[in-house]
């Protein structure tokens, strides 16, 4: 039994069409309309009107056609890198990142500008400034701008987490999503940072072609993005995923999992032996280095990252689990190679296409790139529910 996402003609379901036959190409690279029409189940007029449509926005380009035997060869098609781009924005307590993409998913720029303070003015002119920023020294065409991606910590809302960094951002009372689109002049998508960072990789990383997978995502803490047919699963007030708060036994106690596995644990440790790093690239010297201290917080944080990479894998049944984030790459390949992947898994299945585990994007910006690559993923990806077929 297999989901595929189909068309619908009737004309209520437009833009979900639309949907479908960009993520037709995109996926194919290049494709003919009637193997859209095969695959999506609509019809070669609904097809080619879709088409017509597409090319006259600039979202896609006629490459040629290619031979398929007898009569005229099919004309092909494939998505216009410049007919659009998306606008990634990063909130940190400290800091503002921003970044715009093709459609394609290529980087055209990044920038980052420190933030003075968190309120909610001083945030704001701090985004669109360097939102500003970004489109000017792309000369991005701003009319091809299709939205932007805002992410923040996480969790959102008053909940009963705290000390996550999300409570220093005065968002409660308001709905960030509408305060930003009417600041940028765009449609925004607000997402956290490991949500973002997983449709990042759908977009343009290692999960590219899948449409089931977790995102362990070593932000400050240590969060979960998971999709699913490609579409996150958010919960009901956009909270799922906050992995690292379960708690982990730890020297007799109880204690939240991300403080033995994630950027700020490892810098606690260094920090309480009289070691204080500030960049990735600090650590990775001190792993090349062979730090005593640094390689005892990775052989602890072993056994806790291996009961995490257990709960995902049986609550989620994904097709892999990624780990990326802002940790260098030293540190995920250490950590990949020395989880202890269990038995009693969902997961351990003959005849698989993928690894049970995978590294991902890595660095300070795989969150702000993630933030853009949510609204190309939601113009890649119908909304409307696939049909099941056996």
């Amino acid at each position: 039994m297999t989901d595929i996402v189909v068309g619908a003609n009737a004309e209520r379901s437009r833009n979900h069409n639309r949907q479908v036959v960009l993520g037709r190409i995109r996926a194919a690279g290049q494709i003919g309309r009637a193997e859209i029409a095969r695959a999506s189940g609509l019809s070669i007029q609904a097809v080619s009107n879709i088409i017509a449509n597409l090319l006259e926005d600039g979202l896609i380009v006629e490459m040629g056609r290619r031979s398929a035997g007898r009569g005229q060869p099919p004309v092909q098609y494939a998505i216009h890198a410049q007919g659009g781009f998306a606008l990634g924005v990063e909130i940190r307590p400290d800091a503002v990142f921003a970044a715009v993409l093709d459609l394609c998913g290529s980087t055209i720029c990044a920038e980052r500008t420190p933030l003075p303070a968190t309120d909610r003015a001083t945030i704001t002119r701090s985004v669109v400034g360097l939102c500003d920023r970004v489109l000017t020294e792309s000369a991005t065409p701003r009319e091809r701008v299709l939205g932007a991606g805002v992410v923040m910590p996480g969790p959102f809302g008053i909940t009963g987490i705290k000390g996550s960094g999300s409570e220093l951002l005065p968002w409660d009372d308001t709905a960030p999503d509408a305060w930003f689109a009417e600041a940028l002049g765009v449609p925004v998508v607000v997402e956290n940072d490991a949500n973002a960072a997983a449709i990042a990789e759908r977009i343009a990383g290692v999960a590219q072609g899948l449409d089931t997978y977790a995102f362990l995502y070593f932000g400050t803490g240590l969060g979960l993005g998971s999709v699913h047919k490609g579409r996150l699963i958010a919960g009901a007030f956009g909270n799922a995923g906050e992995i690292g708060h379960i708690p982990v036994p730890a020297a007799g106690r109880s204690v939240p999992l991300e403080s033995l596995v994630s950027r700020l644990s490892v810098r606690r440790t260094l920090h309480d032996a009289g070691i204080d790093v500030s960049s990735g690239d600090e650590i990775t010297r001190l792993y090349e280095e062979r730090n005593p201290v640094l390689l005892a917080w990775l052989e602890a944080a072993i056994e806790p990252l291996s009961a995490a990479v257990t709960i995902v894998e049986n609550l989620f049944d994904p097709e892999t689990v990624i780990l990326g984030g802002a940790m260098p790459d030293a540190i995920l390949d250490h950590l990949l190679a020395s989880v202890r992947l269990p038995t009693r898994s969902v997961s351990l299945r003959a005849r698989r296409s993928r690894p049970r585990l995978m590294r991902g994007a890595s660095g300070r910006m795989t969150a702000t790139l993630g933030a853009a690559a949510l609204v190309l993923n939601q113009a890649f990806t119908p909304q409307i529910a696939a049909q099941t077929q056996t």
